[in-house]
């Protein structure tokens, strides 16, 4: 059997909603994280399956450079959180509303 476009944009769709309420309903910061980094990567699915099926590297290019940026945003993202739970020692979002020190 061979996969087609549907199925790949299906599962795409999944992996965004699946994110999306990893970002809506979690307390944990580095729970939003993940799901975050899960819809860009939901994201890049997408634009991979489009390249693919109509036969150009313009999709598959331009996923690269997602991923090369999204590389670089985990590890200050990253760190922006550990800075934040050192200071606080929490990494719960309601604990982290105000941006007072």
């Amino acid at each position: 059997m061979h996969a087609g476009l549907n199925h790949y944009l299906t599962v795409s769709v999944l992996l965004f909603c699946l994110g999306f309420l990893g970002v809506i309903t979690r307390r944990n910061l580095v729970v939003i994280y993940m799901g975050l980094e899960l819809m860009l990567n939901a994201a890049n699915l997408a634009l991979v399956a489009f390249s693919r099926f109509n036969a150009n590297l313009n999709g598959q290019v331009m996923v690269f450079f997602t991923i090369t940026v999204a590389a670089a945003e985990v590890a200050v993202g990253l760190a922006l959180i550990v800075a934040l739970y050192r200071k606080r020692g929490t990494a719960h979002v309601e604990d982290l509303a105000t941006l007072k020190l």
